[in-house]
């Protein structure tokens, strides 16, 4: 069996300091690769110089919506220039976060629409947060993105209506481990209507353990084979073919051997 998380934030506390560790567990559970993903200029630094040591891993270039108001010119032009790395396959996450707003709402959409054009320039796929800002992420997207640009939305949190939108617009949609929790009804009905051939995977890691593991406080990649078990449950198939469905996707989206 064979699954990629598709966002990790492997530079954090709790992951990077004990990397190799982590790394051979996912493997032990059949996570053959991970992306990992950029949120600030620092981050940028390390994300591209641990894909630099691991063939399986990959990076993703971003300025986190929380940092729009703190970023420096000059870091937007050092991410334009990683973006020439080989193992870079996207870029994210960007948005916009209206639900804790550490920036001010018009910086983030500033930051926001130029991440599109720099995907646009690019040619490489972008990876959205949205959170509390649904409407007006799209409507941004509408206007700001190139219509061949893959788009998709990571730790879907949105309702059936907001699912059906995405969809239509031809999006991708990635979930977490929240698709475990017990409270989360509204989490398992997107995943059933969301097709395989739209759907990734992620444990946006250090955060948000699945069940059986919520006590686990630091989540990593390892643990993505139970959010892949259940949304495997709620689709009525067998994980091994969940898992190969979603991992060619995955491929297919970021242009991964």
């Amino acid at each position: 069996m064979e699954l990629i998380d598709t966002h990790a934030h492997l530079t954090y506390k709790g992951l990077m300091e004990s990397l190799e560790a982590v790394l051979s567990r996912s493997t032990q559970v059949g996570i053959t690769k991970c992306i990992t993903i950029g949120t600030d200029a620092e981050h940028n630094e390390k994300v591209i110089s641990i894909v630099e040591k691991h063939p399986n891993l990959y990076a993703v270039l971003g300025i986190h919506p929380h940092h729009a108001s703190q970023f420096a010119p000059a870091d937007l032009q050092r991410l334009k220039e990683l973006t020439k790395h080989e193992k870079v396959v996207a870029l994210g996450e960007t948005g916009l976060d209206f639900h804790y707003n550490f920036s001010k709402p018009d910086a983030q959409k500033d930051l926001f629409k130029t991440f599109l054009e720099i995907s646009s320039e690019k040619k490489l796929p972008i990876i959205i947060h949205t959170r509390d800002a649904f409407d007006e992420t799209m409507e941004i997207i509408d206007k700001f993105a190139d219509k061949n640009t893959k788009i998709v939305f990571h730790c879907w949190g949105g309702t059936v209506q907001q699912t059906k939108i995405v969809l239509d617009r031809g999006f991708y949609i990635s979930f977490t481990g929240i698709v475990t929790f017990k409270n989360a009804e509204q989490s398992r009905d997107t995943a059933k209507i969301v097709p395989l051939e739209r759907m990734m995977i992620e444990t946006d890691s250090p955060f948000m353990s699945p069940e059986p593991m919520r006590k686990q406080k630091i989540n990593e990649p390892a643990l993505l084979i139970h959010t892949a078990a259940k949304i495997a449950e709620l689709k009525q198939m067998p994980l091994e073919i969940f898992a190969s469905e979603v991992t060619k996707t995955t491929k297919q989206f970021f242009n991964l051997p």
